[in-house]
């Protein structure tokens, strides 16, 4: 089985914050975790500093590749910056072969 995972500490919320299934919006100073495994992408946000993690809305996603994976937490990353209630970004599917 394959994982990885990435940590972004530090990131501030835009206005309006980030959207989660536990605590609604959460604002301010986040850490932004993302887990990849068995072809999905898992992200959670947490106050920086403190011990609870929240799902954030949209999560999991499907994710094909450990690559793919780390754009999307990029993305994540992104998003919360941006704020406006962000939940996980989709990912594009690719055209039909």
């Amino acid at each position: 089985m394959s994982w990885a995972s990435w940590t972004t500490a530090g990131v501030y919320t835009g206005r309006g914050g980030v959207l989660t299934d536990e605590a609604g919006v959460v604002t301010g100073d986040v850490t932004v975790h993302t887990t990849w495994a068995e072809g999905e992408a898992r992200v959670a946000v947490q106050y920086s500093g403190a011990s609870d993690w929240f799902t954030m809305s949209g999560s999991p996603v499907p994710c094909a590749t450990e690559e793919e994976s780390r754009d999307l937490h990029d993305d994540v990353v992104a998003a919360v910056r941006e704020g406006n209630g962000a939940t996980v970004p989709t990912l594009p599917t690719a055209p039909p072969v």
